[in-house]
Order: structure tokens, then sequence, then C-alpha cells
């Protein structure tokens, strides 16, 4: 049984999907598995990960389902159940992690907490430049390389070469709340199942945040590790965001606050009724 089950969620983004692998290759926390929540892509994601089986070290479970529109609450739940470990990592297949991004997770991880983390979005442009020299070298984390390929100069450069110290203060004073991010957190996979892992009415809009909320009311409290456990984001087209999802995905949240509720009928299991805190 490994220390950490990584799940990454991912539809039809092979060539990001390939970067990303190339990502967990080189993490210096090795006891780990991975997870690939795939929402119906063809033959090609199946025939990477076969390839990055025979060429690899990586434990790789693929699972996936037929193409039914998006649908990763409900992967990401098939994907919560294969996982072997006590602790799940999710991130997403299309963000690259830093070679300590799972060394971080492993560090801080307690029980009756989940570890809220983020990413750092990149344009296209150089998402496309980023090759895996690039990932083995950890130039792709270097400001001053992202400069030259275009990056500008901002506050939230901070997230690529914040360490020690001062990753700990910028993850005190940040204002950004501590909330379950599928692209950065991590949690026990007990408490995950015992709030019934994600509501899969939900669609693009908010899904992970939800299932946050619900740990909040079940008294699972949250650490901020934003600055700590670090991971870039590969631009892609958002195809499937609809404000009929978005507005949906609101109002079940707001019922989740408001009533305190801990358990989603519509989730892993569908058989027991709703708790409330």
């Amino acid at each position: 049984m490994p220390e950490i089950s990584v799940i990454l969620s991912t539809y039809n983004a092979e060539a990001w999907l390939e970067k990303v692998l190339w990502g967990y290759n080189c993490q210096s926390f090795r006891d780990f598995e991975i997870v690939i929540a795939d929402d119906g892509s063809t033959s090609e994601t199946k025939d990477l990960i076969h390839r990055f089986k025979k060429t690899t070290s990586l434990q790789l479970i693929h699972i996936w389902q037929e193409d039914d529109g998006f649908q990763k609450s409900k992967i990401l739940n098939k994907a919560i159940l294969a996982c072997n470990a006590e602790y799940i990592v999710m991130s997403d297949g299309d963000c690259i992690p830093r070679l300590d991004f799972l060394d971080v997770h492993a560090k801080y991880k307690q029980r009756g907490y989940f570890l809220s983390g983020g990413y750092f979005k990149l344009p296209m442009k150089i998402s496309k430049k980023i090759k895996e020299k690039h990932i083995n070298s950890g130039k792709c984390f270097s400001v001053k390389w992202l400069k030259k390929h275009g990056l500008k100069s901002s506050f939230k450069n901070n997230k690529l070469n914040a360490k020690g110290l001062k990753s700990e203060l910028l993850n005190t004073v940040t204002p950004t709340k501590m909330t379950w991010n599928g692209h950065n957190s991590s949690g026990w996979k007990n408490d995950i199942l015992t709030v019934n892992g994600f509501d899969e009415r939900m669609q693009y809009g908010g899904q992970d945040r939800e299932l946050g909320e619900r740990l909040f009311n079940y008294g699972i409290k949250s650490k901020q590790i934003r600055y700590s456990a670090v991971c870039i984001h590969l631009d892609h087209k958002r195809g499937y965001k609809t404000e009929e999802s978005i507005t949906k995905n609101k109002a079940i949240r707001k019922y989740t606050k408001d009533s305190k509720t801990v358990w989603t009928s519509y989730g892993i299991n569908k058989e027991r009724t709703v708790l409330t805190a």
C-alpha cells in the first residue's frame, strides 16, 4: 500500500497529461501511486499511460468511463474508490508538479485536516514551450526562464520561488480562503468517503469547493499550503463551462452551507439519506 494516492483528472488532453506525468516521475517523494480519472478520452490517452508504465517506475491506474459530456464528479468518485492509499492528493492532468510537490503534501498531512493548495497559471504560448527536459531540470518553475519566454512580472511569481520561511509567511498572510481546490488539495480517504465524495449532479463550476464545504460541516479543518505545494497550470479552453451549470452548482453549494449538510445522496453511495452536522 503506497503512502499517497494521487488522482489526476483528464479528458482528451494527452499532450498536457504527458508533461504532468513527467513531473510526477521527477518527484523527490516516491511512495505514491497515480489514479488517472479519465472522463471518456479516446485511445490516445490509454496508449500514453501504457507507454509510461513501460518506460518509468510510476504506478499508474487508469479509471475510464464513456464520454457523456462533462461528468468529472462521477469519474472522480470512481477514482476515489480505486485509491489504495489512506491519503489522497487531488490534482489535474494539466498541472505539472514541482519536484517537492508530494513531499509538501506528505509533510503537512494531519488527521482532522485537509490541505488547500493553488496553482500558477501559464499562458498558452509558454505552456506549449515546456518540454520534458525543462520539467526534468526544473527550468519550467524558474521565474527567469519563464520571463525569458514571455512571463510578465507579478507578485504571483512568488508562488514559484517561495520556500522555507518565505512560503510559510506567504501562506499565513494570503487572503485566499482555505478551500478544497481540485487542482491541488489533499485529505484522508476515509474523510472523503464519510461525506460521500463528489456530488454527481454538479458539472463545471465549484464541485470541488462543495466537497470541501461538506468536509468543513463534518468538522474537518484546513491548512493553507498555497505557497508551499507548487504546480504550474497549462492553459486550455473551457468549452464545458456554461452559465446553466454554474447557476445550478451555486444553488447546491448554498444549500450545503445553509443546511450544514455533511452527506450528499448523489455521491459514491446513493443508498443513504442526507446527514447534517
